[in-house]
C-alpha cells in the first residue's frame, strides 16, 4: 500500500495546485480576495497584493503540472514540499498581525485564517515530499493497481475536501442546491422574463437585506444558480460567537424576475450556511437586529 501512496501521491497534490493555481491566477474574485489579505499591509497596496497572489498562482499551476507531467518527480515534489512550508510560514505571520484576514489559500475562502488553512499547508507538504519519493510515474499505478488506488485517491478526495474550500465547492455545493430543491425556496414564484444577473445583483445590493448583513460577506458574487422561479446567489462570510470566527456561506435568495423597476419592491431572504457543519444557522447567531426583526433567515 505504501509504493500506492507515494506513486499517486504526485496526481492527487497536482490537481489540487493546478485547482487552486488556475482560480487565483484567472480568477476574476483573486482582486477581492487579496484586498482581505495581510498582503495588502505588508506590499503596501491592494494592485501588488493582487500581483503576489496571482504570481503564487502561476507557480501552484506550474508545479501542479510538473507533479502531473513528470514520471518521476523529485525536483517537482522538493518544490511542491518547499511552498507548502511558506504557506505555513506566511499563514503564521498572518495569524499573528490580522487574525481576521483572509489567508489568500484558495479563491473561495474568504474566512479568517483557521485550522483548515494550516491542515491544507501541511498536507502540501506532506504530499509534496511524498511525490518527490515516488518509484514510478502515477499512471501505470492506477492501471497496475487499480482496487488500492481507487481506495487511496478516495480516501485523499475526501481528506482534501475537509481542508479545501475548492474541492469543498466542486462536492458541497451540488448537495446544497439539491437541499433547496428538495425544501423549497424562501420566495414564492411568480410568473416573468429571467433578468440578467447584473440586474439581480444590483437589486439586491440595493436592498436593505443587503445593508443588514454586509458586515457578514466577505467577497464578491462567488456564484449564482436559478432553479425554477427563483435565483440563488452565494457569498463567502463570517460570523463571531463568544469563542471564535466562523467562515460560512451567505445565500441571497431572490424572484428571477425581479428587478428595480418591479412595483412593490421584491422580498429578499438570507440563509447562512456553516461551512464546517453544513448547517443551517439560526437567526440570533447574528448581533443585527434590524436583519432578525425585518429579514429572518430562511431555512
Amino acid at each position: 500500500m505504501i509504493p500506492v501512496v507515494t506513486d499517486l501521491a504526485p496526481l492527487v497534490c497536482g490537481l489540487l495546485l493546478a485547482l487552486t493555481g488556475v482560480r487565483k491566477l484567472f480568477g476574476r474574485g483573486t482582486a477581492q480576495l487579496a484586498a482581505n489579505t495581510v498582503l495588502v499591509r505588508v506590499l503596501g497596496g491592494g494592485r501588488r497584493a493582487t500581483f503576489a497572489l496571482r504570481s503564487v498562482g502561476g507557480l501552484e499551476l506550474a508545479l501542479g503540472v510538473a507533479l502531473l507531467a513528470v514520471p518521476v518527480p523529485v525536483v517537482p515534489g522538493v518544490a511542491t514540499a518547499a511552498l507548502g512550508v511558506g504557506f505555513a510560514g506566511y499563514l503564521a505571520y498572518a495569524k499573528a498581525t490580522a487574525p481576521e484576514s483572509s489567508c489568500g489559500c484558495s479563491v473561495r475562502a474568504e474566512g479568517p485564517i483557521g485550522v483548515r488553512s494550516f491542515a491544507r499547508a501541511w498536507l502540501v507538504v506532506i504530499g509534496g515530499l511524498m511525490a518527490a519519493t515516488a518509484h514510478t510515474a502515477w499512471w501505470p499505478e492506477i492501471t497496475g493497481r487499480p482496487v488500492a488506488s481507487a481506495a487511496f485517491l478516495l480516501v485523499a478526495t475526501a481528506l482534501l475536501t475537509a481542508v479545501s474550500s475548492d474541492l469543498d465547492h466542486l462536492w458541497l455545493m451540488p448537495l446544497r442546491k439539491s437541499r433547496i430543491r428538495a425544501f423549497g425556496n424562501p420566495l414564492p414564484s411568480s410568473a416573468g422574463e429571467r433578468v440578467p444577473i447584473e440586474a439581480t445583483v444590483e437589486l439586491l445590493e440595493r436592498s436593505a437585506a443587503w445593508q443588514s448583513v454586509r458586515p457578514v460577506v466577505r467577497s464578491a458574487l462567488l456564484e449564482h444558480w436559478d432553479d425554477g422561479a427563483w435565483r440563488v446567489l452565494r457569498y463567502s462570510g463570517t460570523y463571531r460567537d463568544s469563542r471564535d470566527i466562523h467562515p460560512v456561506s451567505v445565500l441571497f435568495a431572490l424572484d428571477l424576475t425581479a428587478s428595480l423597476d418591479t412595483t412593490p419592491s421584491p422580498a429578499v431572504r438570507v440563509s447562512l450556511v456553516d461551512e464546517a457543519t453544513e448547517e443551517v444557522l439560526p437567526a440570533d447567531v447574528l448581533t443585527f437586529v434590524p436583519l432578525r426583526k425585518a429579514f429572518p433567515l430562511a431555512t
